[in-house]
């Protein structure tokens, strides 16, 4: 399984960036999807969630209302769209994968087995 996540860069506070990440080796319209972000000297913290489908998706308080999560299954990508963007928000962000044939709600960081490498995100104030 590789995930290769892509669009991190330098944005000012307030501004908007969209990360991507382009799933492989598995069967992407079968794996719940997710987002998470480690800040420097800071634990991983899992940022957002997505179903199989994109019907259910999950966000952490710290983004809720500034980030939405979508996914194409046509072009097994999943997608970050982070807007508002805060200094706090500046970290490494990962891509990770959950292949089930289960429906259900995988919240936690524990759930998902498959990581990508990582993308950073600096927001300058």
């Amino acid at each position: 399984v590789q995930l290769q996540a892509s669009g991190g860069g330098l944005v000012q506070a307030g501004g908007s960036l969209r990360l991507s990440c382009t799933a492989s080796g598995l069967t992407f319209s079968r794996s719940y999807m997710a987002w998470s972000r480690q800040a420097p000297g800071k634990e991983r913290e899992l940022v957002a969630t997505i179903s199989r489908t994109g019907g259910s998706t999950y966000f952490a308080d710290s983004v809720k209302g500034r980030f939405t999560i979508s996914r194409d299954n046509a072009k097994n990508t999943v997608y970050l769209q982070m807007d508002s963007l805060k200094p706090e928000d500046t970290a490494v962000y990962y891509c990770a994968a959950r292949p089930s044939i289960l429906t259900a709600h995988y919240d936690s960081l524990s759930d998902y087995g498959y990581w990508g490498q990582g993308t950073l995100v600096t927001v300058s104030s």
